[in-house]
């Protein structure tokens, strides 16, 4: 398909964690029109904080980015592919249809979070941010990442068996304006024999291409070629039920019958998980944190010392210092804690059905403890379909915000940003609005109810 578009790319293989990371911070983005992934989300996290690395990170950061789905969770793609009108879709299907919207060609601007950690260290996040079982089944599936999708089946059947709660404390800034559904437009051709590519363009002057490590010039990917999924119309998008609202219903949304909820588990990460390992600072951001976190504050020099690169947050306080007024807090015993920027968590999750790549919000979806192992599993085969808002669940809560902060209450525990495991303890988080650029093809025209 890209070959037959008439594009021209460099193809260049990653050989270790954060190698991405490296290359873009020395690339002339000049001389490229955006950078596609393939791979899953994490390989888009290196490449954008690979970008907030730069000298230049204000116009790097608008360098346009793709990704054409080759991972296990590919949560953005899924995104993409619902914006593009395709019915829900899972492997080379889900493949077909990004690179189909790829060569059609078209972007959008892409919300991105600025996250500040405990230690004072900030990295940007076009995914989520997750605490508790979410993160949880993601770090743990990494030792089956060899059954690809089918890990996160794995690890969510067992993190049902040994389901745990963990107190905190979750604040957020109120949106000012609720989110809403997209505008219908016009839909994508059923089949590639419809798709009319542009006439080759005329031939450009050589340019000379700053070197790449491992670059094959025009190489036409080896695709197999099987028809495409017909984009369907997106069925319209349900009601939430915010903060948790809602009719209770009959049945078992309570845990009765289960075992005890442990409040404190320990839960470290396997030795031969990649993730084991925390990442890196990505750029510094304030170094106060919070006396509950039992960090230290940075000292000049040090890996969290401040630095001026990345958009400032200006809604956030420092970490350790109290909110201003207008913000709404939460403690309790939670489950899982997800904020959230595109609509889905996977490519068969959609978390947050109404959301955009470019609404400006973060949607914030938590669980509390108390529900059911039964009732929790329901609510992710409901997010199949993005109709899990529409249970009624008492301990399922949403809010849309402009920034929030977490503070775990419990001295164990995993978070993760963008599917990537990060140093443990109290972070917030701010939503910086069309920051980023995303490759996305033309919008499609949602799917109706029959």
């Amino acid at each position: 398909m890209i070959s037959e578009a008439g594009l021209s790319f460099n193809l260049i293989q990653t050989e270790r964690q954060n190698h991405a990371r490296e290359l873009v911070q020395g690339l002339r983005l000049s001389e490229w029109d955006g950078i596609v992934t393939v791979s899953g989300d994490g390989l888009l996290f290196e490449v954008l904080n690979g970008f907030l690395d730069r000298p230049d990170w204000e116009e790097a950061v608008k360098t346009p980015v793709g990704i054409l789905p080759c991972g296990s969770g590919n949560a953005l793609a899924g995104a993409v592919n619902q914006h593009g009108g395709f019915e829900p879709a899972l492997g080379v299907d889900l493949l077909l249809n990004c690179s189909l919207l790829l060569c059609r060609g078209g972007s959008r601007p892409l919300d991105l979070m600025s996250v500040t950690l405990a230690s004072g260290s900030r990295c940007l996040s076009f995914l989520s941010v997750a605490w508790g079982f979410v993160s949880d089944v993601d770090i743990q599936s990494e030792r089956f990442r060899a059954l690809g999708s089918a890990r996160f089946t794995l690890g969510t059947v067992l993190g049902l068996a040994t389901l745990h709660t963990y107190r905190g404390r979750l604040s957020y800034l109120p949106a000012t304006v609720e989110p809403t559904s997209p505008t219908p437009a016009r839909g994508l051709p059923r089949a590639k024999s419809e798709l009319t590519l542009a006439p080759a363009p005329a031939p450009a002057p050589p340019v000379a291409h700053s070197p790449l490590h491992r670059s094959v010039s025009d190489l036409p990917l080896p695709l197999p070629q099987p028809a495409l999924t017909s984009p369907g119309s997106p069925e319209p998008l349900p009601i939430l039920s915010l903060n948790g609202g809602g009719p209770e219903l009959a049945g078992d949304w309570g845990g009765a019958g289960d075992a005890p909820l442990s409040p404190d588990p320990p839960l470290p990460s396997p030795p031969s998980s990649p993730k084991a390992a925390l990442l890196s600072p990505i750029t510094e951001g304030v170094p106060e944190t919070l006396a509950s976190s039992g960090l230290p504050p940075p000292t000049p020099g040090s890996p969290g010392a401040v630095s001026t690169r990345g958009p400032h947050d200006h809604l956030l306080p420092p970490l350790g210092t109290p909110l201003p007024p207008g913000w709404v807090t939460l403690e309790g015993d939670f489950v899982l804690m997800l904020a959230i920027s595109p609509s889905h968590l996977g490519a068969d999750l959609v978390a947050a059905p109404h959301a955009r790549f470019d609404d400006g919000l973060v949607h914030l979806c938590w669980v509390r403890g108390g529900i059911s192992r039964a009732a929790l599993l329901r609510l992710f085969l409901a997010m199949e379909r993005g109709s899990h808002f529409s249970l009624g669940c008492p301990q399922l809560g949403y809010a849309a915000a402009r920034a929030f902060r977490l503070e775990p209450l419990t001295p164990r525990g995993v978070l993760t940003v963008d599917g990537e495991q990060v140093e443990y303890g109290p972070l917030q988080a701010q939503m910086h609005p069309g920051l980023g650029t995303l490759l996305t093809g033309p919008p499609g025209c949602p799917r109706r109810e029959p």
